[in-house]
């Protein structure tokens, strides 16, 4: 990081930057990581977020929990219902039984394209309404009950 503050604006003309890229660039689908706006501007976390967040207001961008942003105008769409009600869509899609092992974070996570962390906060929110039993180390979730709005599909 440089030894003196970032000059104000600087985030406006970082995220300058990135538009002119992803508009010049048909094959952009993702921004650059924050870690590699962060080395290249030597900025820090806090003022990426901020030129990114600008980039959402201006259209440019669109965040995706638990992975990078991505182009607004290219790339797959991103699932705009929420992860813990995509995963209980797995008990209907997997045609899972009350009982049944439920599968691991790890391939949730590959599965629906966010990161595992994401993935075990949404699986908590399952747990709390009773769809899914508690899992931990060692231990596999199961399905405790079929959710409402599955049960009638």
């Amino acid at each position: 990081m440089p030894a003196t503050p970032a000059p104000r604006g600087t985030y406006l003309t970082i995220a300058k930057e990135i538009a002119a890229e992803a508009r010049a660039d048909p094959e952009m689908e993702e921004l650059p990581s924050v870690h590699d706006v962060m080395a290249r501007y030597g900025v820090s976390r806090g003022l990426v977020l901020r030129a990114f967040h600008h980039l959402e207001k201006e259209g440019v961008a669109v965040p995706v929990p638990g992975a990078r942003w991505r182009v607004a105008w290219r790339g797959p769409q991103v699932e705009e219902k929420p992860l813990a009600a995509r995963i209980a869509d797995v008990i209907t899609e997997d045609q899972l039984q009350v009982g049944a092992a439920f599968p691991s974070e790890t391939k949730l996570a590959e599965r629906l394209g966010v990161s595992r962390p994401t993935v075990r906060k949404a699986l908590a929110e399952l747990e709390t309404a009773g769809i899914l039993t508690a899992g931990g180390q060692g231990r596999q979730r199961s399905v405790k009950a079929i959710p409402e709005d599955s049960a009638t599909s």
